[in-house]
Parts: structure tokens; sequence; C-alpha cells
């Protein structure tokens, strides 16, 4: 099994070093078999100059000439991810990478098709916002369930692991945020076994 982890980062130079560094030491405990690829989305800060100055955090790092949003950063990545399996990662610690061992654990132990990181049913701590986001996110996860046959309790989580093989990018149509439930619906529709798993989470903002 090889992972492909997808970083996209867009005006991240306050973050986005220990990010990765973070990163890369909770992946090496466990697994040395995965890519970190990193998708420059035209940042217009310190960003690109801090990753060409640390490449050793990384396996690939991809560049736009401009922003084109996270949707496009994504397809970028897929193309030329070499993973069975891809997993998401946010550049802007709001996430923490140490939670992705529960998915590599998973993973060796049934194989799924999906895995989502629910930040509702949340492990140790997840940072409270206000109730809008909070009953919006609800309402948006119950369409999915209804629409999709599924049972997940936050379908906007940005950790989420699926097979490669049940994604072609260039037959994904959205670039921006709503291309995450494009993704899901794709994967879903596509295969059987989907798990959701705990996570914690320190979100910047709603």
């Amino acid at each position: 099994m090889k992972l492909s982890i997808i970083v996209p980062a867009y005006n991240e130079e306050k973050y986005i070093i220990d990010s990765l560094k973070n990163l890369k030491q909770n992946l090496e405990k466990f697994s040395s078999d995965y890519e970190l690829v990193v998708v420059n989305d035209g940042s217009s800060d310190n960003t690109l100059n801090l990753l060409n100055e640390n490449p050793d955090l990384y396996q690939k790092l991809l560049t736009h000439e401009k922003n084109q949003g996270k949707g496009e950063a994504v397809k970028t990545a897929l193309r030329v991810c070499k993973g069975e399996y891809i997993i998401f990662h946010d550049a802007d610690l709001e996430y923490d990478s140490n939670d992705i061992i529960d998915f590599i654990n998973l993973i060796n132990s049934t194989k799924p098709d999906l895995i989502i990181g629910s930040r509702k049913n949340y492990k140790k701590f997840a940072r409270s916002h206000n109730i809008y986001n909070y009953f919006g996110n609800r309402f948006i996860s119950f369409l999915f369930n209804i629409i999709n046959n599924t049972t997940f309790t936050d379908i906007y989580s940005c950790y989420v692991c699926f097979k490669k093989k049940l994604i072609n990018p260039d037959k994904l149509i959205t670039v921006g945020w709503e291309q995450h439930a494009e993704i899901l619906t794709k994967v879903v529709n596509n295969s059987k076994l989907f798990y959701e798993i705990p996570i914690n989470y320190n979100g910047r903002t709603i």
C-alpha cells in the first residue's frame, strides 16, 4: 500500500512548514510507503519560497502561476499521485496529522474504499464555532446521506481518504469547495465499503 497525501496551499507562510514537519514526523513513525504532494496554488506571500527552501519535507511540489482554487489544486495533484490511496491534508494546522495513523490502521485491516474523519464525533477535541456553521454542516450532510444512502456525520471534513482508482481528475466538473461533495459522491457510487472515524479539529475560522 502506498499513500499519496495531497497538501493544497494558498498563502500559508505562517503554517506550511510546521504543518509539513508535523505530518512527516507522524507518518514516519508507522510507514515509509507514502508520498507528500504539495500544490502551491498561486500564493502571493512567502509560501513558495519556504517550500523551495525545505525540499526534504515533501516528494513532489506543484505550482500554479495564479490562484485557481482548492478544487483545481486537488485535480493537479491527483494527476501525478502514485498511491493506491489518497488522503487530503490542509496546510493550516486545523487537522491533527496524528489522526492519519488511524486511517492507515483501518486501511490495513479492512481495505476500505472511503474513510471520512468526523469532527462531529471527535476523538479528543473539536473547536467550537458559531451555531449557524454547525447546523449548516449537519443539513448538508443530511442531504448528502439522503441522496447517496449513507450515514456520514461530517461530509465536509477535509480529512478524507479514498482509493485513487475511483476518481478520474479529468472528469471532475467542479473546481471550488463544492468539489469535495462531488468526489465523495463519485466514490460512494462506485464502491461499497465506507467508514467514518473520529478526529481532532482546531479550526481557525468558521
